[in-house]
């Protein structure tokens, strides 16, 4: 994308995907660098918010014995159970009161990585006019991944936020080969620096 073409406006929306204290570093399932996206994340909330444009922030919410976790077969450590201190959004989030939360993930049996999945995210999308979408944080490889398939499946415009987004890398390359797989899906890549004001 060039040069500061890519102004949000009226159908557009932030989404913010799993900014949460598990995924960032000290947590139990650490995102490398997890932590870089939360300032540049902050830049992106400010400019919609001097918009008035709809800000939603996704977040896993598991139980304690969800089928994603190890001791059930799972490919994960215990993350994210709903209601603890790795469950809390990153402290330095500069969320707005008003932005919807997505909680995902919630039923013990069943994973879910996108913030479409098992949510009311497309209905509220729907009714709030949205039609375009901007999306980073954790992890690019998944959880931003298939948020961004599903929303182009949705049939929403889809930018994901380069700079705001890190991945598990838990084989070498799979942040890359992520991108590249939601270009090939119909998403655009951009980066702060190319949105217009």
């Amino acid at each position: 994308m060039g040069g500061g073409t890519i102004r949000p406006g009226a159908g557009d929306a932030l989404i913010l995907v799993d900014v949460q204290k598990d995924f960032l570093p000290g947590g139990s399932l650490a995102v490398p660098r997890g932590d870089e996206v939360v300032p540049v994340l902050n830049r992106y909330l400010a400019v919609f918010r001097s918009l008035a444009l709809p800000v939603v922030a996704t977040r896993d919410w598991h139980p304690p014995d969800h089928c994603s976790f190890k001791a059930r077969g799972g490919p994960w450590p215990p993350h994210c159970v709903a209601g603890s201190e790795g469950a809390r959004f990153a402290a330095l989030l500069d969320l707005p009161a008003e932005g919807l939360i997505v909680s995902k993930g919630t039923a013990r049996d069943k994973e879910a990585y996108s913030g479409f999945e098992g949510t009311d995210l497309d209905a509220w999308l729907k009714r709030a006019g949205v039609a375009r979408v901007f999306v980073g944080g954790l992890a690019t490889d998944y959880c931003v991944l298939n948020s961004v398939r599903d929303a182009l499946g949705l049939g929403y415009g889809v930018f994901l936020l380069r700079d705001a987004a890190r991945a598990v890398e838990a084989a070498p390359g799979d942040g890359e080969h992520a991108v590249q797989r939601m270009r090939r899906l119909g998403a655009a890549t951009i980066e702060f620096s190319e949105l217009g004001s």
